[in-house]
């Protein structure tokens, strides 16, 4: 019975959708206060009644209700707990009601603390979400039904796909998703505007907290999938340039540039049409990742589905959308005003140069991804674009972008002076560089980029730290007068300059790994002994295990380092009894900010086992960097300017009234 109440839940919204998506707009159009009042209340209702559907798939996960397919194609009995949980999204059709769910969950937002919008505004931006929501729901009602039953109910379930039985899931989709959809609000608010037809620093104040919102969670959720893939498929890698990392890092990028953009247009009026166009390329982006995971285009251990219909249906949500706010843009834009005017040598020409190199890199991706999918489509001949196209496309873009990153902030508005900034980041560049001739002197045979990267990586810390303590007035005031100052900075510098700093520490993890980190593949006997960077490793043999729902040989080694035993890595391969499928545990040592990384290989006829291990420093720091990036997201959040944003159209009326008077 719960399953069916959660079906009809999903028609329910689907049926409040259709009504959201007409309603409004018309009200807006005439205008009717009352059409456009019932926008929030339907948001709120499909919110409930998708919340319902989810809450009903979940109990069926949670109870091991086999008659219901989903269920009985991802769960099993055995299967712990949080698993059972997680597993609801560990599928096509459960993903896309989670998807579907985030989606509701950002319009009951916009309805419940969007008080300060204008009326007009706020009845489009929630009609354009509920367009986006009536698509979907349609998608998943018609072509992934995960209330579909069985007849009869089979005993046991087929169990999760081993892989995804990892804590990462529980995580990294959730965090995803957050990021994609809430881009979605972003493309909402373009569109409503291009329906109204005006657009200014007001709109640009009410867009920024979902931008900053979304980008926070799309961060965590790219480093988070990242490190999951890293510990999980036991490879040693933290990123292959995968199609499906790609789908996920394309919105990243566009939803930076807009985040900077949406900056500049708040505080000058300036870059009108081009945020707005970055609004609807970066929600269009996450459209393509959707398609690309879902389509069965991709074969990668990220897709979901291989089913060419539900391809073709998201081929045609995304034509519609991506068409229809195109169309919409190409005929409104030349009504649109150009806003203010800055010099090239300021704040607003910096982040114009950030936007320039951060759109270009968004492309260079776009093309590296798409392009052996429509080779294949138009010729038939299948290639492969990796790892060695985007390091020699997009690295290069990113050297200019990150050496430009301290000067935004100590740029004055409209017009600046950057001789007098560049005296200002003489620490930093001094500190950038005695970095750099350090890791030359210290690290013999070390590539020059290596030094070039890492100095880079200071250069962006010490130029975030530089930032906030010119802003202190440290130098120029007493210890007392500069604390009370340092106390008073707004938020949103401290996330500012944060994310900066997270991104310099990413840096550095990404240039010490890639530079200075070592592998070594052998095969090993009980006792033997191999050597990885400065660790001997003590091969003790194979012990069979048994989990809660499956068998697993652990390996475990002794790790020594100058004759002194110190520490102990177990690694296994594992077989799940349902699927009877393998993986690979690997075991990982982590010492400060580097990892010792052990995975087994296949045994061999003569009774021993091979051993890949690698040495990877400063590892972490690709990952320590991405959150505290998303914690400056977070801080950022908190600002009151955002918090507050732009004033409410009835107050604005009603004091302009008062000064008549």
């Amino acid at each position: 019975m719960i399953v069916e109440l959660g079906h009809y839940a999903l028609v329910m919204a689907l049926a409040i959708s259709l009504l959201q998506s007409v309603l409004p707009v018309i009200g807006a159009r005439r205008p009717d206060a009352a059409l456009m009042e019932m926008a929030p209340a339907a948001a709120i209702a499909s919110f409930i009644f998708v919340l319902l559907a989810f809450a009903a798939l979940t109990v069926s996960y949670v109870t091991s209700d086999f008659s219901v397919q989903n269920v009985w194609e991802n769960s099993h009995s055995l299967k712990p707990l949080i698993y059972k949980f997680s597993g609801v999204w560990g599928n096509h059709e459960g993903s896309m009601l989670l998807w579907i769910l985030i989606l509701v969950f950002f319009s009951a937002l916009v309805a419940l603390f969007g008080g300060n919008l204008p009326f007009s505004l706020k009845a489009n931006v929630l009609a354009v979400q509920a367009w986006i929501t009536a698509a979907f729901l349609f998608f998943v009602l018609l072509t992934s039904n995960p209330f579909q039953r069985l007849n009869p109910a089979p005993i046991e379930g087929r169990d999760l796909n081993p892989i995804l039985q990892d804590i990462g899931l529980a995580i990294h989709p959730p965090l995803l998703y957050l990021g994609y959809v809430g881009f979605s609000i972003c493309f909402s608010f373009a569109v409503a505007a291009l329906i109204e037809g005006r657009i200014d620093a007001a709109w640009a104040r009410w867009v920024r907290p979902w931008t900053l919102a979304a980008w926070t969670a799309l961060t965590a959720g790219i480093a988070m999938g990242s490190y999951w893939a890293y510990y999980e498929l036991g490879w040693g890698g933290w990123w292959f340039w995968d199609p499906v990392e790609n789908a996920s890092f394309m919105p990243w990028l566009a939803g930076t540039a807009l985040l900077h953009s949406a900056l500049v247009m708040e505080k000058r009026e300036a870059l009108k049409i081009w945020t707005v166009l970055l609004a609807i390329m970066t929600f269009s982006l996450s459209l393509l990742g959707t398609f690309l995971v879902r389509s069965g285009v991709l074969t990668s251990v990220h897709a979901f589905a291989t089913d060419p219909l539900r391809g073709v249906f998201i081929l045609g949500i995304l034509v519609l959308f991506i068409g229809g706010a195109f169309s919409l843009f190409a005929l409104r834009v030349q009504t649109l005003s150009q806003g203010g005017l800055f010099a090239p040598i300021s704040r607003e020409g910096a982040l114009v140069f950030n936007n320039l190199f951060l759109t270009t890199a968004t492309a260079t991706v776009l093309v590296g991804t798409l392009y052996p999918l429509l080779l294949e489509a138009v010729t038939g001949a299948k290639i492969s674009v990796g790892p060695p196209f985007f390091n020699l496309t997009f690295g290069p873009l990113m050297i200019p972008l990150l050496l430009a990153v301290p000067f935004g902030p100590l740029l004055a508005w409209k017009r600046g002076d950057l001789w007098a900034v560049c005296q200002r980041l003489y620490f930093a560049a001094g500190l950038a560089l005695l970095t750099a001739l350090a890791v030359t002197y210290f690290a013999t045979g070390a590539p020059v980029l290596a030094a070039l990267g890492i100095a880079i990586g200071i250069w962006l810390i010490a130029g975030a730290i530089t930032d906030i303590a010119l802003r202190s007035g440290a130098g120029r005031v007493a210890v007392p007068i500069m604390w009370q100052r340092f106390k008073g900075l707004p938020r949103s510098a401290f996330g500012s300059a944060l994310a900066h700093l997270g991104l310099g520490i990413s840096v550095i993890g990404i240039v010490t790994v890639t530079a200075f980190s070592t592998e070594e593949v052998t095969t090993l006997k009980p006792g033997e002994t191999m050597v990885s960077g400065p660790f001997a490793l003590q091969f003790e043999g194979l012990k069979p295990n048994t989990g809660p729902n499956y068998t697993e040989l652990q390996g475990r080694f002794i790790v020594s380092r100058d004759g002194n035993r110190f520490a102990t890595i177990t690694s296994a391969k594992r077989i799940y009894t349902a699927r009877r499928m393998p993986t690979t545990e690997a075991g990982i040592l982590t010492l400060g900010p580097s990892q010792l990384y052990v995975a087994l290989g296949d045994e061999t006829p003569d009774g021993g086992t091979v051993v890949r291990v690698w040495w990877k420093p400063w590892v972490t720091f690709i990952w320590i960097g991405a959150v505290i990036m998303s914690l400056g997201g977070i801080t950022s959040l908190f600002d009151r300017r955002l918090r507050i944003g732009a004033p409410a159209t009835r107050k604005a009326t009603a004091v302009s009234a008062g000064q008549e008077t």
